[in-house]
């Protein structure tokens, strides 16, 4: 590809997502993308140049996009079942002719080369550990529900915590959506869990265990909210990626540490506190360790879409919401003390288990070469019957939703 990629968008929606028109939301794409730039006047562009002509009635996948993007070739890319033109890569001379094609004002020619979404190399979305189906779907009023769920589910990771994955979504939604009215930002919902995290720490310190899992629990739930509202509005920032992520580094363990340090003032106090301690901060290290040097050494990936194993073990691992759920059930019995050695032991068996993963995985690279997911080798279509597939991958909209209509629009 070559270094400056030139982009024309034909039209806008009629309906808004997310607060976003069409347009505007591939713009907000394209400007993610430093190779890309949106030109208006099609008339700038010389032979030589290509571009890819983009329809704003429809919603992209940025894989889709960026799949037409390293193209060498003129192409085409229709929708599987009217064939129906979305996108166009062309060089200059063509772009007004096929600008004109995309708005529907003459037909694709006769021997201009097409394709589908099946016949691009849409790999694994490594950043949300997950490999679902592209979409490319028409904006119209009456699916602007279906799409804005649509974007909702596709921002979710597909290998995460159980609490994340089947807790959060419904309520996270409807919170999303109600940051989006707010005209609220995902740092500001970010910084709120800041707060939550910071006071959370100090009740377990001072032993208000309860009023501490509240704002845990709350804090939890936020720091899914502002990740799905980045995604969905893409809004995201390099300041709130760092904050976002530092933040789940660094706060478990000292919630852990706060609550050890509660204990002192409960009537279950730990008697072997400082080494209960210690062993917490080498669990914990040591996954976190563990799945860095899988990633630096061993794989591009993570290593909870190495094997389906991992990808379940993800699931309950010693993170912070399968943390907090032995946490609560210990309070909820009125054995503080319980919860905590619950922590520890979760963190060192979990640990122990990356540990035993990190190790096959070595031997498997070094006896037959590249480590590849689990995750390449599956149509979450086709495979459906597999179990994995089916907890870990989503089906596309039905048909009904992605079709124009002479009503719908």
């Amino acid at each position: 590809m070559s270094a400056t990629f030139f982009v024309h968008i034909v039209g806008n929606s009629k309906a808004n997502l997310w607060g976003m028109s069409g347009r505007t939301r591939l713009e907000r794409m394209l400007g993610t993308i430093r190779t890309a730039v949106v030109v208006e006047d099609l008339s700038q562009l010389t032979g030589v140049d290509f571009v890819l002509l983009l329809r704003a009635d429809y919603l992209f996948d940025a894989r889709v996009i960026n799949a037409l993007m390293v193209l060498d070739k003129h192409m085409a890319l229709v929708t599987s079942v009217d064939e129906i033109p979305v996108a166009i890569r062309t060089d200059g001379n063509n772009a007004s002719v096929m600008c004109e094609v995309l708005s529907k004002k003459r037909s694709i020619p006769d021997d201009f080369p097409r394709c589908t979404l099946k016949d691009l190399p849409i790999q694994v979305q490594q950043n949300l550990k997950k490999k679902d189906p592209p979409y490319v779907l028409p904006i119209l009023r009456c699916n602007q529900a279906e799409l804005e769920s649509e974007l909702f589910a596709a921002s979710y990771k597909g290998v995460t915590d159980l609490v994340t994955k089947w807790l959060w979504p419904w309520p996270a939604f409807m919170t999303t959506r109600l940051c989006v009215q707010l005209g609220l930002k995902p740092n500001h919902v970010t910084l709120f869990s800041l707060v939550l995290a910071v006071l959370a720490g100090v009740a377990f310190w001072y032993g208000a265990f309860g009023i501490g899992l509240i704002m845990a629990w709350l804090m939890t739930f936020l720091d899914t909210v502002d990740g799905k509202l980045a995604r969905v509005t893409l809004t995201s920032s390099k300041v709130g990626d760092v904050l976002d992520h530092g933040l789940d580094i660094i706060h478990p363990p000292l919630w852990y540490l706060a609550w050890g340090v509660g204990l002192t003032t409960a009537a279950t106090s730990l008697a072997d506190l400082e080494l209960l301690t210690w062993l917490m901060f080498i669990g914990y290290i040591g996954g976190r360790l563990c799945e860095g040097a899988f990633q630096f050494w061993l794989a591009s990936f993570d290593i909870f879409i190495w094997r389906k194993v991992d990808s379940f073990h993800r699931l309950i691992t010693a993170r912070r919401n399968p943390n907090l759920i032995l946490l609560t059930a210990g309070w909820m019995v009125d054995r503080l003390d319980i919860g905590f050695i619950l922590v520890v032991l979760w963190h060192l068996l979990s640990t122990f288990f990356l540990i035993c993963r990190l190790f096959i995985a070595w031997q498997s690279r070094s006896r037959d070469g590249v480590l590849h997911s689990w995750m390449e080798g599956i149509d979450p279509v086709r495979d459906r019957q597999q179990f994995a597939v089916r907890v870990f991958t989503r089906l596309p909209l039905p048909q009904q939703y992605v079709r124009p209509t002479l009503d719908g629009q």
